[in-house]
C-alpha cells in the first residue's frame, strides 16, 4: 500500500566551494602549500 502522497524531499545534494567559505588568511590555507593532497584530490574528482 503506497499511503498519502508526501511532500518533496529535500536535496541530497547540494553545491558547496570551500574557496567561498575559508578566508584568505585561515590557518588551513597556510598548510595547504606544505601538504601535498593531489593523491586524494584525484580520488575525489568523480564527485566534483
Amino acid at each position: 500500500m503506497l499511503g498519502p502522497k508526501q511532500e518533496a524531499q529535500a536535496a541530497l545534494f547540494y553545491e558547496f566551494s570551500l574557496e567561498d567559505h575559508v578566508p584568505q588568511d585561515h590557518l588551513l590555507r597556510s598548510i595547504d602549500r606544505f601538504v601535498d593532497l593531489a593523491d586524494i584530490r584525484c580520488s575525489c574528482s568523480a564527485f566534483v
